[in-house]
C-alpha cells in the first residue's frame, strides 16, 4: 500500500493540497498588490464656517464609485487585484481632532475634485502617516491598547439611524451626529490617542446580491411568500402518484381529478391596511437604503495610551457616541466579539496580547484583506458616520481652515 502511494502521490496530493495552496497564495498576492500600490494620506481640514448637512458628502461618495473596474481571472489569481479601497479615519491625538483619507495616490486628484466641487473653502494637505508616531509593537511596558471591530446587529440591508432622523423637533436644525464622537476625542490627554477607521470599497455587481436579498426581505415585510421552484423530477414522481391514485375512478368511470403542486395563492389585503405604521417606515427605510450606492466597509476602533494615563472611560463614551447611529427598529452597530479586545477562559493573557496586537498591526496597514467581518453601508449610511463637521460643532479642538480661499484680482498687473 506504501508503495502503490508513492507511485500516485503527484496525483493525489494536489487535490489534497489544493485548498490550503489556494488560501495561502491568495494571500501571498493580495500582500504583494497592496504594498505595490503608492499610498497617501490627505487630512482634510474643514471651513472654519461650514453650514451644509452631510449630505454632500454623499456627491462625493458617489464620485468614489468611479473608480470600480471588472478585473479577468489573470489579475484575480496570478496578480492579486483586489478592488480599490479607502480608509476614511477620525483621529484624536492628545485632544487634537483630525479628519483623514488614506487613497492610492493615482486617486488624488479624483477626490480633491470631488471634495471642491461640494466644499469650495475645504483645505486638502497631505501629510505624514500618523500612525508612525506610536511605537510598531503594542502593548509593551509603555503602552496599553483596547480596540475592536464593529458589526451590524441585523442584515445590511436594514439602514442605521441617517442624519435625516438627527433634525431638532422644535427649531428643525439639524444635529451633527459627530459632535458626541469629536467631543469625546477631543477629551485625550497627553499620550492619548482614539482612533476610528472605515475601510470603503464602492462595489458594482455586488449590488446586485444586496437588492436580491433585500428584494427577500421586502417580501417578507409585505407578506408575500416567495414562488417555490418545481423541478422536473419532483413533478413527474407527483403526476405518476396522481395517476396510481386515480386508476380505480378510471376504471369505473368516475370523475377523475388532478391536484397540481402549485400551492393555493392567498387573498392579501391592500398593503396599508396590512402593515402597522411602524413596519410601513421600516419598509420604506429598507427600499430607500437598497438604492443607493453601495460600499463594502470594514469598521475599527483603538484607543491606544500610555499606562500612566490610559482611562478605558474613554471607550465607553466612545462606543456610547457610536450607538447613536442605532435604531432599535432598523440596525445598529455593535463590537464584534471575534476583534474585542476582551479575552477570558484559558491563557486569556497571551491570547489577548496577541489579538491586541493583531488588530492593531491590522489597524496600521489598512488591511484589507481579511474581509471575514465586512457589511454594506449605502452612501447616506456613509455620509452620516463620516462627514464634515458643520459650524455647530463647537468642539475646539478640531484642525479648521483658518482663513477662506480667493483667487487673485482679474485686474492685477503683471510684469
Amino acid at each position: 500500500m506504501f508503495g502503490a502511494m508513492l507511485d500516485v502521490w503527484f496525483l493525489i496530493f494536489p487535490f489534497a493540497f489544493y485548498f490550503v495552496f489556494k488560501l495561502l497564495w491568495m494571500k501571498y498576492i493580495h500582500r504583494k498588490w497592496q504594498y505595490s500600490t503608492k499610498w497617501i494620506l490627505l487630512e482634510i481640514i474643514p471651513p472654519r464656517e461650514l453650514e451644509k448637512s452631510p449630505k454632500l458628502m454623499e456627491s462625493i461618495f458617489a464620485g468614489m464609485a468611479g473608480v470600480i473596474t471588472t478585473p479577468n481571472p489573470i489579475e484575480v489569481y496570478v496578480q492579486g487585484f483586489l478592488p480599490t479601497y479607502f480608509s476614511l479615519e477620525m483621529v484624536g491625538s492628545e485632544g487634537d481632532v483630525h479628519f483623514y483619507i488614506r487613497t492610492p495616490s493615482n486617486y488624488r486628484n479624483l477626490l480633491e475634485a470631488h471634495f471642491y466641487a461640494q466644499y469650495p473653502d475645504v483645505e486638502i494637505v497631505e501629510v505624514p502617516d500618523y500612525v508612525d508616531a506610536i511605537p510598531v509593537t503594542i502593548p509593551n511596558k509603555d503602552w496599553d491598547i483596547w480596540g475592536t471591530e464593529f458589526e451590524f446587529v441585523k442584515p445590511d440591508v436594514y439602514p442605521i439611524r441617517t442624519y435625516e432622523r438627527f433634525d431638532e423637533d422644535v427649531t428643525g436644525k439639524m444635529i451633527d451626529p459627530l459632535a458626541g464622537l469629536t467631543e469625546v476625542m477631543a477629551k485625550t490627554g497627553p499620550g492619548q490617542h482614539l482612533w476610528l477607521q472605515y475601510l470603503v470599497s464602492p462595489r458594482g455587481n455586488e449590488q446586485g446580491w444586496v437588492k436580491e436579498y433585500g428584494k427577500k426581505i421586502v417580501d417578507e415585510l409585505t407578506g408575500k411568500t416567495p414562488e417555490e421552484k418545481i423541478g422536473v423530477f419532483r413533478r413527474m414522481g407527483h403526476d405518476l402518484f396522481e395517476v396510481g391514485a386515480n386508476l380505480h375512478k378510471g376504471l369505473l368511470a368516475q370523475e377523475i381529478e388532478f391536484k397540481g403542486l402549485e400551492a393555493e395563492k392567498k387573498e392579501l389585503g391592500p398593503l396599508e391596511f396590512r402593515l402597522t405604521p411602524g413596519e410601513k417606515d421600516i419598509l420604506k427605510a429598507v427600499e430607500l437604503n437598497m438604492s443607493k450606492q453601495q460600499f463594502q466597509t470594514k469598521m475599527r476602533f483603538l484607543y491606544i495610551g500610555r499606562k500612566e494615563g490610559f482611562d478605558k472611560s474613554l471607550v465607553s463614551s466612545f462606543i456610547g457616541g457610536i450607538k447613536q447611529f442605532n435604531d432599535m427598529s432598523l440596525n445598529s452597530f455593535k463590537p464584534n466579539n471575534e476583534t474585542k479586545t476582551s479575552v477570558y477562559s484559558l491563557f486569556a493573557k497571551e491570547r489577548l496580547r496577541f489579538r491586541q496586537r493583531l488588530l492593531y498591526m491590522h489597524y496600521r496597514d489598512r488591511d484589507w484583506d481579511d474581509i471575514d467581518n465586512t457589511f454594506y453601508l449605502s452612501s447616506e449610511e456613509l455620509a452620516t458616520v463620516y462627514h464634515l463637521p458643520d459650524m455647530a460643532v463647537m468642539t475646539p479642538t478640531i484642525t479648521r481652515v483658518a482663513a477662506k480661499r480667493g483667487g487673485a484680482p482679474a485686474n492685477l498687473p503683471i510684469e
